[in-house]
């Protein structure tokens, strides 16, 4: 196994063990096998990281991953829901079925006013933290809404992070990687999934 196969493997563990971010994920790997600072190592990708986790997930406990998996998507769904008139699409290891009870659930929402999600979430009555996190193509950050909400079916508190675009954003929410898999997902798209028990998008 190559350098980067063994960073690969060991991120999938800290993914899928503590729910972290795959950057994060390949820094604590990258330090637990020494490597941290050494020239010549190349860091794995998102792909090769989530490929690791799939590889993992189709040896060790596969059938309650997948419980884990429809619950965590079902609760995306009723969020998602409840913030219809925001365009939501849900992201990360839950749309892309690689979830885990310690995953978060990561929901992409568009309006060009980037209070008007907060204010719909205060007008239901919904408790909420807020936040920032790095933005793509050139912008400094995305308004993040953080949320803790409680989960009969995996019998504890999963954390939504709610990050919202720009309504320019939605011409790419759909885009694919290399195996033709989206990166996110509207609500009708999620519910076909449910339907259907896929996994994989």
């Amino acid at each position: 196994m190559s350098t980067t196969h063994e960073i690969a493997a060991a991120s999938a563990l800290w993914v899928l063990e503590h729910g972290l971010d795959y950057a994060s994920a390949r820094r604590k790997a990258t330090e637990q096998l020494g490597l941290a600072g050494l020239r010549g190592v190349t860091q794995p990708d998102d792909a090769m990281v989530e490929e690791a986790i799939r590889e993992h997930l189709s040896v060790y406990g596969a059938e309650e991953q997948q419980r884990e998996l429809r619950a965590l998507r079902r609760l995306a769904l009723q969020w998602m829901r409840r913030l219809a008139e925001f365009e939501p699409h849900l992201g990360g290891a839950v749309w892309r079925g690689t979830a885990t009870r310690h995953s978060p659930v990561l929901i992409d929402v568009y309006s060009d006013d980037p209070t008007a999600p907060e204010i719909a979430l205060l007008n239901q009555g919904v408790r909420y933290e807020t936040g920032e996190r790095p933005a793509a193509r050139g912008r400094d950050s995305l308004p993040l809404i953080g949320i803790e909400t409680p989960s009969a079916e995996l019998s504890q508190h999963v954390p939504i992070e709610i990050a919202v675009h720009p309504l320019d954003d939605l011409r790419g929410a759909l885009r694919a990687d290399a195996h033709g898999r989206t990166w996110r997902g509207p609500a009708a798209a999620l519910a076909r999934l449910l339907e259907s028990e896929d996994a994989t998008p």
